[in-house]
Parts: C-alpha cells; structure tokens; sequence
C-alpha cells in the first residue's frame, strides 16, 4: 500500500489488515449470547426446520424473492425427478424503497405485484430478506428493516398473515399456506437439496453478500441451549455491531436511516459501499492527499455507487467509469495509485469481515472435520462475485483460518437461481 494512504488510513482509525480471528471470537460469543437468550447483536432467528429428508417431487410452489432493491415472483414445478423449473418469473422494485408506505399500501403493492401468479398454487414460498421472528407454523413476525426500506407501520406484523388477507381483497379463490424464509435459509435449502455433484457434504451454511449482509447455519442440539432442537438459525449478521469504525464509517452512519445500527452490513454491504468509499474519497481530497487538479475534480463528485468505485478497481485506466473519466483527465500515475489504494482497502476489510461470519457459522456447526465431507456454504450476491477479488481473498482467508488453524473443511458453492429454488422447498417444509 502506498505509505501515504496508509498514514492517511491510519489517521483515521481504518483497520487496514482487520484481525479476522478477533472478529471470528466476538461472533462466536455473540452468537452464543443470542442462543443462550442473552442480550446479543445479532438475533439468532429460529426457523423450526431443517432440510429435507427426500427431494421435492411432483409439485407446484409459488416463489416470492423481497429483499434488497428487488421483487422477484414466479411459480417453481418440481418434476418427478426433483428437477425444479421457473415459469411466471416477473421483477419489479421492492415496495418501500421510493417513497414510505402504510401498512395496507405496502401489502397492496405486493398483491398487485402476484397478479400474474394468482391462483396457480396453494403453496406460496416467501423468501422475506429482513429480520423476523419465525413463528412455528412458518409465519414471520418483522423485527425491523434493513437497506433504507421505508415502511414502519409493518413493523411487528405477521407478514404471511397480512399478505393472505391482502391477496383475498384481491381475488384469489384459493387459501394460500404462506411459508417465510429468509435469503440465507433459502441458500442454505438450495445448497442441501443439489445432489447432482456426487459430494457429500456434513453441514451447510447459506451466506448472502450482496445489497445487504446476512448468514444461516444449522445448529446441532447442543446441552448449552437447553430445549433447542437441531434447526436451521439465521443469524442476522448484518446486525453485529462489536467493530473498529473508522471516521469514514461515523460519518456515513450519522447520514444513514438508523444511525448507530447494522454496523456489519454498513461496512461492507453493497448498499452502503458506493457512499462508504465517497467519504473515504471526499475526505482524502479535502486533506491534500491528491494532485492539486485531481483534488478539484474529485472534489466536485456529489456521490458514488458501488458499481462506480468497483468498476475502476477492475479498470483503473479505462475512462468508461466515473472515477476513471475524472482520472484520465488530470490524475498523475500517484493518483491512480493512492485512489486505487484507497478502494481497495473497502474491499479488502469487506472480504476479511465475510470470512469471519463464514468461519463463525462452519464453527458453530460444529460439522467440516472431515476432508471428505466439508460443509457447504453456499454463497449468494453481487458483491461476493462480482466486486474485485472478494471471493478470492475470502477462500485464500478462509484456507488460513479453518482448515490450516482449525482443521475444519468448507467448501464454497455458487448455484443459479438458488434462492429461488430454496424458496420453493421452504414453502413446502411446513404444509
């Protein structure tokens, strides 16, 4: 790292090389706080279910994916194979994110978003991408949102519930069973239900990097947690707070929705990365760390989106992205260095964080010792894949932390349309 960039970090309390094992121990304990019923950051959701035993065959579920920017429907068949196919598949914006809803605007907007869907199964997968507490009939009750979604009045409602009544205002003949998940249980779902690679796998761990931050694990009975029965846990781990924020992060965080909250996802979620990096960049400009004419020009930037400051750590000299126009125009061969450096370091505390929150989840598993038989943690999100060498640094951390320092094995598994399909086993677990 340039040595001015890093005094400049310094300065500002970044953690440059974050301690990954530091970070695995307090989510471990946070973890077993929130299990043991104690006060802890992360909510530790109970689902009362668990994979299922045989393949889904023969059957009809429709899919709802609300999460992030996005709402996804469409109707998942099983054949009798198990193969799952996609018809019906529509998208449009999360309800919520332009403007604040009512609760009776909210649901009328996901009604009207199922039209296409109405009446073609009784059986409704809902892959709900929030905080909830899972009832036992495989309703949820929200805890509270995430990722800017404007909405207070759905707060503490059961959303299976409000959606049924919602749909019955508008036509549906059939009594729908509502079943709701969230995204990393569906990923978890997808993960144990593809068994066509001929591994065998002792656990599995569902993880999303993307808009938001979240992660599942199945947690054995365990004489620690008494009356806990083997189930699926999401772990909410957008939500762990117990972090080295640096100024960048507080000033962001005072801009934010709920200041003072989700300080995980806020560090290295796709929601939060673009603003998160247009601080670090604002704050460099204004302390001279760059060129005198790069600094007017960067200075002049009103925002910046993750695809932007990601697209120039994959390009840094094509002028097709904002920062690398800006760049090209007036930027010395420092600059580029110094404004790649900067970037770079966002990405990597991102990917040392994620491997943390994997390493805790194939730990509390308490599966993985075995080569032949690792745990599966299937992975899902754009900025996972797709931001600049995150999956690469979080396997290489991952090799270190578990299976050199533990002797625990994982193995990383990307699948199309995961959490779609992982919806539609969800919506059938608890008819």
């Amino acid at each position: 790292m340039n040595k001015a960039v890093a005094a400049f970090l310094g300065r500002h309390n970044f953690p440059v090389h974050q301690d990954i094992n530091s970070v695995i121990d307090a989510l471990l304990n946070d973890m077993h706080e929130g299990l043991a019923g104690r006060k802890a950051d992360e909510d530790m959701i109970k689902t009362f279910s668990n994979p299922p035993e045989k393949a889904v065959t023969n059957k009809s579920v429709i899919v709802i994916d609300a999460g992030g920017t996005n709402f996804r429907s469409c109707l998942v068949s099983f054949d009798e194979t198990g193969k799952p196919s996609i018809d019906f598949m529509e998208k449009t914006k999360m309800p919520g994110i332009e403007k604040e809803l009512s609760r009776k605007d909210f649901f009328n907007q996901f009604a009207e978003n199922l039209e296409h869907l109405k009446d073609k199964s009784s059986n409704i997968g809902f892959c709900f991408s929030y905080p909830m507490t899972i009832t036992e009939d495989g309703d949820g009750v929200l805890i509270g949102f995430s990722k800017e979604i404007k909405a207070p009045e759905v707060v503490g409602c059961h959303i299976g519930k409000e959606l049924s009544k919602a749909l019955a205002e508008h036509g549906w003949k059939n009594k729908v069973h509502i079943s709701l998940l969230n995204d990393t249980v569906a990923a978890l779902l997808a993960g144990a239900a593809d068994s066509s690679s001929g591994r065998k796998y002792s656990s599995y761990v569902g993880f999303i990097l993307g808009t938001g931050m979240n992660s599942a694990y199945i947690q054995p009975e365990d004489p620690a947690y008494k009356n806990l029965k083997k189930q699926i846990i999401v772990c909410e781990s957008g939500k762990f707070n117990q972090l080295i924020s640096s100024d960048f992060d507080i000033a962001y965080d005072k801009k934010s929705a709920k200041p003072g909250t989700s300080l995980m996802e806020k560090h290295c979620s796709g929601a939060y990365m673009g603003p998160l990096s247009f601080e670090v960049i604002h704050c460099a400009a204004s302390e001279g760390l760059f060129s005198k004419d790069f600094t007017a020009s960067l200075l002049k930037l009103e925002n910046l989106t993750q695809i932007e400051m990601d697209s120039f750590l994959h390009a840094p000299y094509s002028k097709a992205s904002v920062l690398g126009s800006k760049a090209a125009e007036c930027a010395t061969a420092e600059d580029y260095e110094k404004l790649f450096d900067l970037l770079d370091a966002l990405v990597e505390r991102t990917a040392r964080l994620a491997t943390a929150i994997l390493a805790a989840s194939v730990i509390k598993s308490g599966a993985g010792k075995s080569s032949s038989e690792p745990v599966c943690l299937l992975c899902d999100g754009t900025s996972f894949y797709k931001t600049y060498k995150v999956r690469s640094r979080v396997e290489g951390y991952l090799e270190e932390v578990l299976v050199k320092e533990r002797g625990l094995y994982y193995e990383v598994v990307e699948q199309d349309n995961d959490i779609t399909y992982g919806s539609a086993i969800g919506g059938l677990i608890n008819c």
